[in-house]
């Protein structure tokens, strides 16, 4: 009977150090998976973020390549000395851009949102800013209604090259004003154009066509308004990204209706005021929720 109790307690001491050998075995098999994983994990991790850096620099390169399609504010300023323009990207890059260009006695500016945004969107407004200058400044389209109608055409034609269907393009608001004298033509597609009159408190509209610089399934010519503008007039051309951000307390649209009531509440500040005032209503209004569209937004008083 001693015998078998020893045989036993024998038995038992083999049996655990066969299992303490077996989960020693088995750990350390785990710690080299573990470790090879961990080693892959950080080799892919080197891969990714060299490869986001790539990505991040080309994006930085469009950005600067976008840049010099845009006017500098000392362009802006000593063509339209009383005038802001609040551009605001959702991304690096944008689907959003402003023009100006000058013939003349006469101003061009416009503000235009290109379809999407990020570096998509960024490509169409490089291929709409050239159709534009193409319009006015190669082929003498002096009205903006005319350079719409021949943008158009432009845009459609190098999207056309392509093989696959592209229905990109822009809505834009389009105003060319003689400086000496404050006679104004606008043309817009989609995108109104707002003046505030001198000593007034309401938003004068003229409404843009319903059609876009792009494909669209019934094309019509844009229509050209002219305008004469005062001394002490503002006019407000713009994209929908301010109007269409969400914030707030419950998380809307800061809505057309709003947007109104800010500018003419601003309207008698000077442009550098107007300019701090739109930037602060903005990001007070976004708070912490996610930019979801590019802003532009051009303020000129006459």
């Amino acid at each position: 009977e001693r015998d078998a109790r020893k045989n036993m307690v024998i038995l038992a001491i083999v049996v655990g150090m066969i299992l303490l050998v077996g989960l020693a075995i088995f750990i350390l098999n785990r710690l080299r998976i573990t470790r090879r994983q961990k080693s892959i994990i950080e080799s892919q991790k080197l891969i990714v973020e060299e490869k986001n850096k790539e990505i991040l620099d080309s994006i930085q390169y469009a950005k600067r390549l976008q840049s010099a399609i845009l006017p500098s504010m000392k362009t802006v300023s000593e063509n339209l000395p009383e005038s802001f323009v609040y551009y605001a990207p959702k991304d690096i890059v944008a689907g959003d851009f402003y023009w100006m260009e000058k013939v003349d006695n006469t101003v061009y500016l416009a503000a235009a949102d290109c379809t999407g945004h990020g570096v998509p969107g960024a490509m169409v407004s490089v291929v709409c800013s050239n159709a534009l200058t193409k319009a006015l400044i190669e082929e003498n389209r002096t009205k903006p209604g005319e350079i719409l109608d021949r943008a158009r055409e432009l845009v459609i034609e190098r999207f056309d090259k392509s093989e696959e269907v592209v229905k990109d393009g822009m809505d834009i608001s389009l105003v060319a004003i003689q400086t000496d004298s404050g006679k104004a033509d606008w043309a817009g597609a989609n995108n109104p154009l707002w003046i505030i009159r001198a000593n007034q408190d309401s938003v004068e509209e003229i409404k843009a066509d319903k059609q876009p610089i792009g494909f669209h399934s019934e094309m019509k010519s844009f229509i050209n308004h002219e305008v004469q503008l005062n001394k002490g007039d503002s006019i407000y051309l713009f994209s929908d990204g301010f109007s269409d951000q969400v914030g707030g307390a419950k998380g809307k649209k800061y809505k057309s209706s709003n947007f109104k009531k800010l500018l003419i509440s601003i309207a008698d500040k000077s442009m550098r005021s107007q300019l701090a005032s739109l930037d602060s209503s903005f990001e007070k209004w976004r708070g912490e929720l996610e930019q979801i569209d590019d802003v532009c937004v051009i303020g000129v008083r006459i």
